[in-house]
C-alpha cells in the first residue's frame, strides 16, 4: 500500500463549499472509507462503492459531515459529529484521491478517491 501525503489543511470556512464542489466534481467514482482510532483500531467501513454526496452542516447547523455512497439513491451513509481538521492528499496530476477528517475524539475518517487508487 503507497502512504498518502495528507498534508493540505482546509480552513472550516471553506469545508461546505469544499464538499459540495467535490460531490459534483467526482460523483460515481468508487470511494472507500476507513475509521482510524487509536484506542479501538482501525476499521474499513466500505471499500469501493460509487460517491453520491459529501454534506457538510456548519456549527449551529448540525455541525457534522454526512458521506452518503450508492448510485440514485443512499445505500450507506456514514455521518461525522464534530469534524475538527479537514486534510487532503493529491496525486502527481494535483488531483485529490485522499481526505482525512479529524474529530475531537481524536478518531479520524480517511476517503480514498478512487478506491483503487491506493
Amino acid at each position: 500500500m503507497n502512504k498518502i501525503d495528507l498534508t493540505k489543511s482546509l480552513p472550516r470556512e471553506d469545508w461546505g463549499k469544499f464538499f459540495d464542489q467535490l460531490s459534483t466534481d467526482r460523483r460515481g467514482e468508487h470511494i472507500s472509507i476507513e475509521m482510524l482510532d487509536k484506542e479501538l483500531g482501525d476499521e474499513e467501513l466500505i471499500k469501493n462503492a460509487p460517491l453520491l454526496a459529501m454534506i457538510y452542516d456548519r456549527p449551529g447547523k448540525g455541525d457534522n459531515l454526512a458521506i452518503e455512497t450508492g448510485i440514485d439513491e443512499m445505500s450507506y451513509g456514514h455521518s461525522i459529529e464534530s469534524p475538527t481538521e479537514v486534510t487532503t492528499g493529491e496525486n502527481a496530476d494535483g488531483e485529490i484521491i485522499a481526505i482525512s477528517i479529524s474529530e475531537a475524539s481524536g478518531r479520524k475518517t480517511l476517503i480514498k478517491i478512487p478506491a483503487t487508487a491506493i
